[in-house]
């Protein structure tokens, strides 16, 4: 989670969760089948942005948790910088990424908690505003972390009918592929309102796509249906 802009209940929630994070049969399951899909996404268009190659690519990532994303990116050489206010996950990430041989760099806070001179190639942030209260405020920070001609990236959940009846009542209830209460619909926000967001921010959304998961397999595929699951990315002006 985000540091200052997060709700305290939503850190308490994920700090909760800890010590099962790295568990890809646990209660971070569908974040453990998600990462490949979202962090390859990611870095595909790093890598065409930078010669082909995420090494010396500096990443901010915020609301890392234990670090799912950040070892991702770190594994496929970019320098990661991992925030989240949840001082146990942090923990976790901090020993799991020692254990497998990455330096990341892993702080407590959020972007509103870096050093005002603090730039980055670029800024991610999974599956973590639908947590967020104080968007306008949140979004700053990520832009403000970004060097000219940096990118954003988000992924998170559509607030539509479908979602609600997809990515709450049956994650969460039916098939308890999440904890209850992991997510309030009430947060979920369309591609269209997180695009109109970001513009004030200065960034121009420049690519989207939704994320699918088959229902049987429980594989994810990228898809162009952002009725539920999406990632997009927005890009800094160079002038900014």
């Amino acid at each position: 989670m985000a540091g200052g802009t997060a709700r305290a209940e939503e850190v308490a929630k994920f700090d909760a969760l800890a010590a099962r994070w790295w568990d890809p049969h646990g209660p971070m399951a569908p974040l453990h089948a998600m990462n490949p899909l979202r962090t390859g996404w990611i870095a595909e268009r790093l890598a065409a942005r930078h010669g082909g190659s995420l090494e010396g690519v500096s990443v901010l990532d915020i609301g890392c948790g234990a670090g799912l994303a950040s070892e991702a990116l770190a594994r496929r050489g970019a320098g990661v910088t991992g925030m989240d206010a949840a001082p146990e996950a942090l923990a976790i990430a901090r020993a799991h990424a020692e254990a497998g041989g990455l330096a990341i760099d892993y702080r407590q806070g959020g972007p509103e908690d870096l050093p005002p001179d603090a730039r980055f190639d670029a800024v991610m942030a999974l599956e973590v505003i639908e947590h967020v209260e104080a968007r306008d405020a949140f979004l700053a920070g990520l832009a403000g972390a970004l060097k000219p001609g940096g990118m954003l990236f988000l992924s998170t959940l559509n607030r539509t009918p479908r979602a609600y009846l997809m990515a709450k009542l049956g994650a969460e209830y039916l098939l308890r592929l999440l904890p209850v209460g992991t997510h309030d619909w009430r947060m979920f926000i369309s591609p269209g309102e997180l695009g109109a967001l970001l513009r004030v921010q200065g960034l121009r959304v420049t690519d989207i796509a939704g994320m699918t998961m088959h229902p049987l397999t429980r594989r994810w595929r990228e898809s162009r249906d952002l009725g539920v699951n999406y990632i997009l990315a927005a890009e800094r002006g160079s002038g900014v």
